[in-house]
C-alpha cells in the first residue's frame, strides 16, 4: 500500500534509510504520465537531498513516435552500470531543441540517483524506491504544449496513447511506493486517491 502525505525533508530522510539497490546508490524511480509534474517534484527533492543527481529520460534521444522505453537501454549501459558497479558514470545530456549531445558529465556514486521520466519505476527498475506522480490529462497536455509549443499537439496525442500502455502493461501505479497528485507539488506532497 502506497504511504501517505509526507514533506520533502521527511521523504528525504526515509530515502537515506533505505538500502542501496544499484550497488552503492538507492536509486529513486520518478515516473507518472508526461507532464504530471515528475521533473519539477525530482529537481525539488534533488535540492532537499543536497544536491542528489538526477537523470531524466529526457536526457535521451526519445522521439515523439518512439517506444516511452527507448531510454532504458542508453540509461541502463551509460549510469546503472557503472554506478552498480560502485564507479562514476559519465553521461552525455542530449538537447532536444538543437538535437545535440552536451559535454561529458560525470555522475558520482551518491547516497541517492534519482531517475525520473516514462518508464522510471518499470518492473525492471533497480529501484530501492518507487514515486508516481500524476495529474489530470487536460492539465498535463497543456503543461507540456506549454513547456515544448503547441506544434507538438498530435506529437503528444500520440505518445500519451503509447505511454498509457506502458503503464497499463507494466501495472506501474500499482507498484508505487509513494503516489502523489502532481497537479500542485509545493512544500506537502498530497497523495492521489
Amino acid at each position: 500500500m502506497p504511504e501517505p502525505a509526507t514533506t520533502y525533508p521527511a521523504l528525504a530522510a526515509r530515502l537515506l534509510a533505505l538500502a542501496p539497490s544499484c550497488g552503492p546508490v538507492r536509486l529513486v524511480a520518478v515516473d507518472g504520465p508526461s507532464g504530471a509534474g515528475k521533473s519539477t517534484f525530482a529537481g525539488r527533492l534533488a535540492e532537499v537531498l543536497a544536491g542528489a543527481p538526477v537523470v531524466r529520460s529526457d536526457d535521451f534521444r526519445v522521439p515523439w513516435d518512439a517506444d516511452p522505453m527507448t531510454w532504458w537501454d542508453p540509461l541502463e549501459r551509460t549510469v546503472l552500470a557503472p554506478l552498480g558497479a560502485g564507479r562514476p558514470a559519465v553521461l552525455r545530456r542530449f538537447h532536444w531543441h538543437t538535437e545535440t549531445y552536451g559535454p561529458p558529465e560525470e555522475i558520482p556514486p551518491a547516497p541517492v540517483l534519482l531517475v525520473e521520466g516514462v518508464g522510471a519505476a518499470w518492473a525492471g527498475s533497480p529501484a530501492a524506491y518507487r514515486v508516481w506522480i500524476e495529474a489530470p490529462r487536460e492539465l498535463r497536455r497543456a503543461r507540456v504544449l506549454d513547456r515544448d509549443g503547441p506544434a507538438f499537439a498530435d506529437a503528444w496525442d500520440g505518445w500519451s496513447v503509447r505511454e498509457s500502455a506502458h503503464f497499463a502493461a507494466d501495472a506501474t501505479r500499482r507498484r508505487a511506493d509513494l503516489r502523489l497528485d502532481g497537479t500542485g507539488l509545493a512544500h506537502r506532497l498530497r497523495p492521489c486517491r
